[in-house]
């Protein structure tokens, strides 16, 4: 695999909280108070009358009609009304049933990481394939397990990496990304980390919208399969070619995700309208950015590195950007591999804050003995 193809760019396209009942609205108000009848002023004019005694039938008369009358008005206010409504009881009938509770979905299961071989130095690289909401199919990832981490309940910072155009996400691992980091972090020139390749779509997906979207899954759901800093300081972001175009896309667009940006041999167009939205979280909390062409590259044009970098200083962040020999080649990026990865695992150390140890997760699957050679 010596280029890394070409492309075009097309545009970018309660919980329910349950109230005490009210009163049932057929409940009567209770019946009108009926003052006796007054016998009128006599002819003397100003003294008071004295109550005419009635009878008790007449008393009797009077309170059935009384009620008669209630009746006739609460049929016709509210329709044929039964005993039971009229006298506040109880009907034989059982009460309407109540709407059925939505049934509380459970949680998508993590991924299970499949274990790869450790090589001699004891990093592993393993591998998980699920169902991607993102995607609507199947989405894959594979992860650089350091040294050392099935001995120590260490928290470890994350490197996400994003392929080229027409790559598998393993080219990282071809051009030795697994032996580079296990020196590194050998030689403490790094601290140790977990590093994620993230598995594209075919042609040219710009690893924008529904891969954009992937991308930020599988960052959620490697924060709760593994011991990460959960923390935007101590992600990363870094891509080749499309891959490129698609960390600077990510970290400008979800600013508030990633710390750390590295485009290698990538490109920046139409990317300055994420920079201008992601420049107040930039000015707020910072963003370190290396960007870096290919003096004989074809394809991506080394002379927008140098703009673009001082675009990103002029909205806040610690951006560089450089020109090495080169063209648009696996080889090129195999030579300046070391320096990219040294510049992220220094800015994620720069970053890095303690955090409580906790048992290693259970979502990785039995490793393999170590082979050693």
């Amino acid at each position: 695999m010596d280029s890394l193809g070409e492309w075009s760019w097309p545009g970018r396209a309660a919980e329910a909280v349950e109230s005490l009942p009210l009163p049932p609205s057929w409940v009567p108000a209770l019946p009108p108070h009926l003052e006796p009848a007054a016998a009128g002023v006599g002819a003397g004019g100003s003294s008071l009358a004295r109550p005419t005694r009635l009878s008790p039938w007449l008393v009797v008369a009077t309170g059935l009609l009384s009620a008669i009358v209630s009746l006739a008005a609460l049929i016709a206010l509210q329709g044929p009304v039964s005993i039971e409504r009229l006298v506040g009881l109880r009907s034989a009938q059982p009460p309407a049933a109540a709407p059925p509770t939505p049934a509380v979905v459970p949680a998508a299961p993590l991924p299970t990481l499949v274990a790869g071989s450790q090589d001699s130095a004891g990093s592993s690289v393993d591998t998980a394939t699920y169902g991607s909401a993102a995607l609507g199919a199947s989405g894959t990832f594979h992860v650089y397990i350091p040294p050392g981490f099935a001995s120590t309940s260490q928290h470890y910072p994350v490197l996400y990496l994003l392929h080229g155009n027409d790559q598998p996400a393993t080219a990282f691992l071809e051009i030795g990304l697994q032996e580079q980091l296990d020196r590194m972090i050998a030689r403490h020139a790094i601290p140790p980390l977990i590093a994620v390749m993230i598995q594209g779509g075919p042609g040219a997906n710009n690893w924008r919208n529904r891969y954009e979207r992937y991308v930020l899954e599988v960052q959620q759901l490697v924060d709760r399969m593994l011991p990460t800093v959960a923390t935007r300081g101590e992600r990363a972001i870094a891509g080749d070619s499309m891959g490129g175009y698609g960390a600077m896309n990510i970290a400008l667009g979800h600013p508030q995700r990633f710390a750390i940006v590295e485009s290698w041999l990538g490109f920046f167009d139409g990317l300055d309208g994420e920079l201008r939205a992601a420049r107040p979280t930039i000015e707020r909390q910072g963003l370190r950015a290396y960007v870096y062409g290919g003096a004989s590259d074809r394809i991506a044009n080394p002379s927008e590195n140098a703009p673009f970098a001082a675009r990103l200083r002029a909205a806040g962040a610690s951006a560089h950007s450089a020109v090495y020999e080169g063209g648009h080649t696996m080889e090129t990026l195999q030579a300046h591999l070391g320096h990219m990865l040294l510049y992220a695992g220094r800015a994620l150390a720069d970053d890095a804050t303690p955090t409580p140890a906790t048992p290693r997760p259970a979502t990785i699957a039995a490793r393999p003995p170590a082979s050693r050679g």
